[in-house]
């Protein structure tokens, strides 16, 4: 699915990431850990194409398609999300509007017809009792007045609409209280298939206690210095990032 070799990239002039390699195939579950600054967000916004972010060498590929010479919108339609830290707001543009638009806009890029309004309302009913969202969220204006909470189940929400194949959440837990993040999770778990795959972005362990990863990766320093299984996290959770950086810079150090 999505194949990530020596991926640099920096931003207004300063290097991010030096050298990511990453493979994820479809029906796994991923989780990206690291301490602040270790280019985790970086590595989300470069995948999904932000144009702030400039690549400068390696490449990434998406079912064998050069997904660094896509725009946005085509990545989006190929089949990546991108869950946001802090969902923005867009006053002034309905959910069911906005929704309709982007659901469009990726059927006419496979040649489909667009989806009539009676058709897309009742499958924004079915996708909004995943996350617990309601009606009234549903049809206001995008995030406007929501809490921390409410825009990051809208996040999945969008998420179930849209039916990406890869879904990449980077830190969807910050800010949530304990059952926003079950809802949240139980969100992302509902929507998981053999077919489709998720990169979970977090700095904590308790995420994963609600989302199952099968593949655990550290990032520090713009390289993915450690790779495991979910005993990783419980681990780093133990031993703190200390540990990872003590091991890290001591290596480093030695050569």
């Amino acid at each position: 699915m999505l194949k990530v070799n020596n991926l640099h990239a920096r931003i207004n002039g300063k290097e991010i990431l030096k050298g990511i390699n990453l493979e994820v195939r479809p029906g796994e579950v991923h989780a990206i850990m690291g301490p602040n600054g270790s280019g985790k967000s970086t590595l989300s916004m470069v995948l999904a194409g932000n144009p702030a972010y400039e690549v400068t060498e390696g490449s990434a590929e998406f079912y064998g398609k050069d997904l660094l010479s896509m725009p946005p919108e085509i990545r989006s339609h190929e089949g990546l999300f991108l869950g946001f830290q802090y969902p923005v707001e867009i006053p002034g543009v309905s959910m069911v509007n906005f929704m309709r638009a982007a659901v469009n806009a990726k059927r006419e890029y496979f040649g489909e017809p667009p989806m009539s309004a009676t058709e897309f309302l009742k499958m924004m009913r079915e996708k909004r009792s995943i996350v617990e969202l309601d009606n009234k969220l549903a049809s206001r204006s995008v995030n406007e007045g929501f809490s921390g909470g409410e825009k990051k189940r809208n996040e999945i929400f969008q998420m179930a609409v849209l039916e990406p194949r890869l879904s990449i959440l980077d830190e969807t837990d910050s800010g949530l209280d304990i059952d926003a993040l079950r809802i949240v999770a139980e969100g992302v778990n509902k929507l998981k298939t053999d077919n489709n795959a998720t990169i979970v972005i977090t700095h904590y362990q308790r995420l994963l206690d609600y989302i199952k990863p099968e593949v655990i990766h550290i990032l520090y320093k713009g390289r993915i210095v450690m790779t495991g299984g979910p005993e990783l996290a419980l681990e780093l959770e133990e031993r703190g990032y200390d540990w990872i950086k003590q091991q890290v810079d001591g290596q480093d150090g030695a050569q």
